[in-house]
């Protein structure tokens, strides 16, 4: 089921039924050296939180790759990772090779 379809359909009809409620409202937008006068309210609304995303999208960017970089330096030279031991410890244990038999006929029957 598209369930992030879902999410953004319902997240457009709350942005409907809000704009729809205040179509009527207006504000005056004041930057100290210029005034907007009789601004909707909903765009009000809708810019402060774009500028508000745009303004975290840096620091989510720079979280997300320093958390990667400070993953891949933390792990010394000589040491397996995680998922690397333990797809290998299953042909380990077993004493069965991962490879083709060997060409001398040898297939480890005792």
């Amino acid at each position: 089921m598209p369930w992030r379809l879902i999410g953004v359909v319902l997240l457009g009809a709350v942005f409907l039924f809000f704009i729809g409620f205040n179509l009527e409202n207006r504000c005056d937008i004041s930057l100290g050296f210029f005034t907007f006068s009789q601004v909707p309210v909903f765009l009000t609304a809708l810019s402060a939180f774009m500028l508000g995303l745009f303004l975290a999208l840096p620091l989510v960017v720079s979280f997300r790759f320093g958390n990667r970089r400070k993953k891949k330096t933390e792990t010394p030279a000589g040491k397996v990772s995680r998922k690397k031991r333990e797809k290998t410890a299953g042909t380990a244990e077993s004493g069965v090779s991962a490879g083709s038999p060997p060409p001398d006929g040898d297939y480890g029957i005792q």
